[in-house]
């Protein structure tokens, strides 16, 4: 008798935990965005020129994302797109070319690490902060704005499939992304060598070293 109710209970609990895991798992779908950034979550409704989704990270919130900002919904059963080819509204690309050009971003969003802007917007910051002037956050600045003007040179091994590289749109999303990598490495850079520079410089200063 106790082994039969011992065998209910389990078989009501397998059930439980049964379907709360298919609840956990079914229904996701995976949002697109045209920035490249993909949110996992589930879709509530895509009505009146938003989309609503569950918050991933708080289920019992919702987040309204424009249907602008999308590029396609993708779930078990298919991709929706989401995109228009309108260039009345800005929208240059093809459906396809767009695809092309969010290929670009992840990727540069994934694997170009513009370290070498990191390096010189510090060393930049330093040499700006020992000088002690009040015009030395000028130069972290301007290398800051200076740093996305060269051109972005793509390494293969960053590059997820070699034949994207034929594609313009995909170059134009790659080279986005890497630009404002570079900026912002940047900008870190030379405003935490700025503080090093102006620390270093105080501390001279304090024992004499150093002099208006």
């Amino acid at each position: 008798m106790r082994n039969s109710v011992f065998l209910f209970f389990c078989s009501i609990f397998l059930l439980i935990a049964n379907s709360a895991f298919s609840q956990a798992t079914i229904n996701k779908d995976t949002v697109i965005l045209l920035n490249g950034d993909e949110v996992i979550c589930s879709v509530i409704d895509t009505t009146d020129g938003v989309t609503s989704i569950k918050n991933p990270k708080n289920p019992r919130k919702n987040i309204i994302i424009e249907n602008d900002r999308i590029f396609s919904i993708k779930n078990e059963k298919g991709e929706s797109i989401m995109y228009v080819y309108d260039t009345v509204i800005g929208n240059e690309f093809t459906v396809d070319e767009m695809r092309y050009f969010i290929y670009g971003e992840k990727d540069a969003d994934k694997n170009f690490k513009a370290n070498g802007c990191l390096a010189l917007g510090a060393a930049v910051g330093i040499l700006s902060g020992l000088s002690g002037s009040f015009l030395c956050p000028i130069p972290p600045f301007a290398f800051t704005v200076l740093s996305g003007l060269p051109k972005i040179k793509i390494k293969h091994e960053t590059v997820t499939n070699l034949d994207w590289l034929t594609h313009e749109p995909y170059l134009m999303g790659y080279e986005r992304v890497a630009r404002k990598k570079r900026k912002i490495k940047s900008l870190i850079g030379g405003g935490a060598g700025l503080l090093i520079g102006l620390g270093t410089f105080g501390v001279l200063q304090s024992s004499g070293n150093a002099t208006w």
